[in-house]
């Protein structure tokens, strides 16, 4: 079996919480230096490589400065951090509902990103929770839509997270959503949808296509007041904005939601009026290094079920 390459320990400590950027210089190219591929691959403004060069903020795997004329060595790793967004901070706790030697569940609020990505960088519940438990290795487990509400799983012991990481690959996990909708007295339920969903990077909104299922969630009605549904969604498959695909093609699009039916845009930042209202309520399984069975609750509750006259109008 062949032996995955080691990658050296940063030499560069966290900042904020997060990772700083790590490249490796691939083993194909015609680089004289480490520089002239960093302007290849970077695209950055004039000067700015050249800036971070001059300035020492690009460092070798040894950890020295790294200089406009170091030789370009195929294989080897350089370090730096890249340029922080301002971001607005998302005013809402993230809590933790459980925490271990080997995994922390958190309660994560809606707007707050999982990872960092894209302009959601510091302000998302991985690099808070480095910061406020001093856990600088923890890692997700799995991902939460930026717009959704609820549990997530991080792991502590950097070795370990595979092992979790598996559980919701093999479908180990029994995840259930909870979700505020219109009520269609005309829609038998529950049922189980099953479709094939597409969604195609750099389009905001996911598809149905034929072909065979790779989407299959459970909805069942928990509760009805007026024109509102609150629902109880399960999934067994984990397609991107699965659950809010199949509501809406139930003809129940979910309350909040800027994508479904129509496409309204990105939620602006700093706009927390209308969360989309769809929250990971349970996440169940067997741990799969200490063998405990766990079942953890979220202790949120959707906006639109709590205030639902301010809703329903």
């Amino acid at each position: 079996m062949r032996r995955k390459p080691r990658i050296p320990a940063s030499p560069l400590p966290q900042r904020d919480g997060v990772d700083p950027v790590r490249i490796k210089l691939p083993r194909e190219g015609g680089w004289a230096t480490v520089r002239e591929h960093l302007l290849a691959r970077l695209a950055a403004p004039d000067g700015v490589i050249d800036g971070m060069i001059g300035e020492g903020l690009i460092v070798r795997e040894d950890g020295r400065p790294l200089t406009a004329d170091a030789a370009y060595v195929p294989g080897t790793f350089v370090w730096f951090y890249r340029e922080l967004p301002d971001e607005e901070r998302v005013p809402f706790a993230l809590d933790v509902v459980y925490r271990d030697e080997h995994i922390v569940v958190a309660d994560k609020p809606h707007f707050l990103a999982t990872t960092p990505r894209g302009s959601h960088v510091t302000e998302t519940a991985l690099a808070r929770l480095r910061r406020e438990l001093d856990l600088p290795a923890l890692g997700a487990a799995h991902r939460l839509d930026r717009l959704t509400a609820g549990l997530v799983l991080f792991t502590v012991r950097p070795g370990e997270r595979g092992a979790y990481q598996s559980l919701f690959r093999d479908r180990l996990v029994r995840k259930e959503y909870e979700a505020v909708a219109p009520y269609d007295a005309g829609l038998a339920l529950p049922r189980t949808v099953r479709s094939r969903i597409l969604k195609e990077r750099g389009v905001m909104a996911a598809q149905e296509v034929p072909g065979e299922p790779n989407a299959v969630s459970r909805v069942e009605l928990v509760e009805r007041r007026d024109r509102l549904g609150r629902y109880r969604l399960t999934p067994s498959t984990g397609q991107t904005h699965q659950l809010r695909v199949h509501m809406n093609a139930l003809g129940v699009p979910l309350l909040g939601d800027p994508l479904y039916p129509v496409v309204t845009g990105p939620v602006p930042t700093g706009d927390f009026r209308r969360p989309l209202q769809l929250l990971a309520r349970a996440l169940e399984f067997t741990d799969p290094v200490t063998g405990h069975e766990h079942r953890f609750v979220s202790g949120r509750a959707l906006e639109a079920w709590a205030s639902y006259d301010d809703w329903a109008s």
